[in-house]
């Protein structure tokens, strides 16, 4: 739901799959949201300009079953590499996605302790906290209020 640029947006087959195990519809307009991986271009600076000290990671559930699972780490725009968030829209409109290909998993969901997770999406938390500088202290791994781990 929205428009804008979305680098990270994703059409086809991982799209509809984020959408259909996370439940990504507007609650008041009924669209579908738009989905893609994970952005830590834009997160990284929403997390610098808002002062984050601390992360709560939600929907880790939603990556179940994928093969992989990519995460973008930088941007390619008019032939260079940037990490850092573009100030101009007209420059994000034009930037394309470069990923980080981790591994996937399945198993996730329900899980309440951190060490019942498998490998692959502990590597992907351990990864995200490293690459922000920032812990990651709340983990939700389906719905429910108590398929949450805190750590």
């Amino acid at each position: 739901v929205g428009m804008g640029p979305m680098p990270t947006e994703e059409h086809g087959e991982v799209g509809e799959h984020l959408a259909e195990k996370g439940h990504e519809v507007g609650t008041t307009t009924g669209r579908k949201r738009r989905c893609g991986w994970l952005d830590l271009v834009a997160l990284r600076y929403a997390c610098t300009v808002n002062g984050v000290d601390e992360i709560a990671l939600t929907k880790l559930d939603v990556l179940d079953g994928l093969s992989e699972i990519k995460v973008c780490t930088a941007y390619a725009v008019d032939e260079r590499e940037i990490e850092t968030f573009p100030s101009s829209l007209n420059v994000l409109e034009r930037c394309t996605p470069v990923y980080e290909t981790l591994e996937g998993w399945d198993g996730v969901r329900g899980k309440k302790r951190y060490d019942d997770l498998p490998r692959n999406a502990k590597r992907y938390v351990d990864y995200i906290s490293e690459q922000l500088n920032t812990p990651i202290t709340l983990i939700s791994t389906g719905p429910a209020r108590d398929e949450t781990i805190m750590i």
